[in-house]
């Protein structure tokens, strides 16, 4: 269903993308990418021609490239503007031919005719307008589109003569780092910044120093000045794509991907450079990856590609980053760098953030899909330009309050709402499971007091924990909220110091109107939901009790009279059918007779801990009773 559209005549955020393009609309809500009528939130940046016209755009046409590889047009940003001449360094990615078109500009033969790329992209900018116009119910005909902030004059009106083609009129082109920067809320925090946008995309590279100047009440709104800009034009994620598929010929005994390899077809070029990019997605996530392709002609490429190889590849292009980088910094003067923040599908590859964390000592901001960020900054600039406020409330303070899912689906809060921002809370937690080698961390938002009843914000785990009994490891989870409303969790098990790490916008996408409904339900369920929290709290301690004093009772039986193992033993089973009931239907049990027969267990079991510790005791020799051999804090 098509959902209402707030405005008679809204204005979109588009970011046109070498590989992936998506549009995005702000609210009251905030911005927000809008899903095409599959579901998609992004749109492949591919359009298949037939004798002239655009047949197929999107995942459609991208899935068909293996089939019709020579009227497949895909990454056609990348000649966006360009003369024949300066876009020759880019033709070895591209199946399909380049050639010369009007006035020496690039262009491109595919169906039986001549396209330019801006016609190219006014087919995917068609697409997203229709999308747009699905999802807000009503014509759109004005859109701010982003651009590398690199690109000259020429390319930028190629992408206004696209947007016309389309019949859009672009407002506003904004620089792709700018768009980031308005993504994240900064400028907010009420101070000048540096900020530093790495933009490694499909197609295209740079780098942006940027200062930020707030408005302070000025009127004029917050002053966003790119003080340097480097990058490379012919640098991206295809190219990361086409050197693992030319390694992966290397192996099957040939030479190169280029089109005058007569030994593959050029259905199985394009094939190939699929597969390599799947691999490469595939190790962002994975140690390795099994490659298992079939180019024809009897040729087979059958290995193991490992995460280490695959970066000895992007090592080459990844220092160009790097020394574009710190071209930028030089340009800028050596000035201090207050925050990085990396935009584009490439930078998801754990050695660019590697990289890119060492040059500039500082951890990158990922909180928000770097495929996504510029396109949310679009919509958030296409809203100042429609005169629409943005909710800027939930930068200022937490308005609900923040924390993790414990054992048994209850949620333990450590910044609670209306905390001035910025915020830091840590609290210990542990396991309940023997040996539990990882934890799974669930970060919630809510006023509720079980998970199922608050919102989601992330997942993630801490893995690689040694093996300990149940409640000994330590972690420690610290919950931060910097000024720009980011939060940043952190899980660490103090005795390996193993550690995990995630960011998330806890602000994103909740309107004032949606906080009042959450803090209503909040009051109204505030008794049902402090009694079950108390129930499952109790279930899970009570289960940890009745283990540990199983454990002791077996090691001290022989120890103890029948008359008192009798009664512990029947404590611990009056206590587990409270624990049945509190699994089974926790509303219907008495917490404060719950809380009794815990006490109860734990008063009697008192007496069987001091025979177990005074057994262990004489079991280790020369032990000198006057010295404390552990300390507990």
């Amino acid at each position: 269903m098509p959902e209402p559209a707030p405005i008679s005549d809204p204005i979109v955020g588009i970011d046109l993308g070498t590989t992936h393009s998506l549009v995005a609309f702000c609210d009251a809500a905030g911005p927000r990418i809008l899903e095409s009528e599959s579901g998609e939130r992004m749109l492949a940046s591919a359009v298949r021609y037939r004798g002239g016209v655009a047949i197929e755009v999107g995942a459609e046409a991208r899935h068909h490239a293996v089939e019709f590889p020579l009227d497949t047009v895909l990454s056609a940003k990348r000649l966006m503007g360009r003369s024949f001449d300066e876009s020759k360094e880019a033709h070895h990615v591209f199946q399909f031919e380049v050639v010369s078109g009007t006035r020496g500009l690039a262009a491109i033969a595919a169906g039986g005719a001549r396209v330019l790329p801006q016609e190219v992209a006014a087919v995917i900018l068609g697409q997203l307008r229709r999308t747009a116009e699905l999802r807000l119910g009503c014509e759109v005909r004005r859109a701010v589109i982003t651009v590398p902030a690199y690109f000259d004059d020429g390319q930028r009106q190629a992408t206004r003569d696209a947007a016309r083609l389309a019949g859009l009129d672009a407002v506003r082109i904004v620089n792709e780092p700018t768009a980031a920067a308005l993504a994240y809320g900064i400028g907010r925090r009420g101070e000048p910044e540096t900020i530093a946008i790495y933009d490694f995309g499909g197609g295209t590279f740079d780098v942006s120093i940027l200062q930020v100047i707030p408005d302070n009440n000025s009127g004029d709104g917050d002053l966003f000045r790119v003080i340097a800009t480097a990058g490379d034009t012919h640098l991206g994620g295809d190219d990361l794509d086409h050197a693992l598929a030319e390694q992966l010929l290397a192996d099957a005994g040939l030479a190169s991907l280029s089109q005058e390899n007569a030994t593959l077809s050029a259905s199985a070029r394009q094939a190939l450079r699929d597969f390599a990019e799947s691999t490469k997605i595939a190790l962002s996530q994975r140690e390795s990856a099994q490659i298992d392709i079939d180019l024809g002609g009897g040729l087979q490429v059958r290995r193991t590609v490992t995460r280490a190889e695959f970066e000895i590849l992007a090592t080459p292009f990844i220092d160009r980053t790097i020394v574009a980088c710190q071209r930028a910094l030089q340009d800028a003067g050596g000035v201090a760098i207050d925050r990085v923040i990396l935009v584009g599908g490439s930078t998801r590859i754990p050695l660019v953030r590697r990289r890119v964390g060492e040059l500039f000592g500082l951890d990158p901001y990922t909180a928000l899909d770097p495929d996504c960020v510029v396109a949310l900054g679009a919509a958030t600039q296409a809203a100042v330009l429609q005169g629409a406020r943005r909710d800027v409330l939930l930068l200022d303070v937490i308005p609900l309050s923040l924390g993790i899912e414990t054992v048994g689906g209850a949620v333990a809060k450590l910044l609670t709402r209306n905390a001035t921002i910025p915020a830091r809370a840590r609290e210990m937690f542990s396991t309940s499971v023997d040996n539990q080698s990882h934890v799974r961390l669930h970060v919630l938002q809510g006023e509720r007091e079980m998970a199922g009843d608050c919102r989601s914000l992330a997942r993630f785990e801490l893995r690689d924990i040694p093996p300990m009994p149940a409640g000994i490891p330590q972690i420690e989870v610290e919950f931060l909220v910097d000024a720009n409303g980011v939060l940043h969790v952190t899980a660490g098990e103090r005795r390996s110091g193993r550690r995990a790490t995630v960011q998330v916008v806890p602000s994103f996408g909740l309107t004032t109107e949606e906080i009042d409904r959450i803090e209503h339900e909040s009051v109204v369920h505030a008794r049902s939901d402090m009694h079950r929290h108390r129930v499952v709290d109790l279930a899970v301690n009570s289960a940890l009790d009745i283990k540990w004093i199983g454990d002791a009772l077996s090691r001290t039986r022989t120890d103890l009279s029948a008359e008192y193992v009798e009664s512990l033993e029947s404590l611990i089973t009056h206590l587990k059918g409270f624990i049945s009931l509190a699994q089974a239907s926790p509303h219907d049990v008495d917490a404060n007779a719950f809380a009794n027969a815990k006490e109860e267990l734990d008063r009697a079991s008192v007496a069987m801990h001091e025979m177990s510790i005074s057994k262990s005791l004489r079991a280790i020799p020369n032990i000198n009773p006057g010295i404390n051999s552990t300390r507990t804090t």
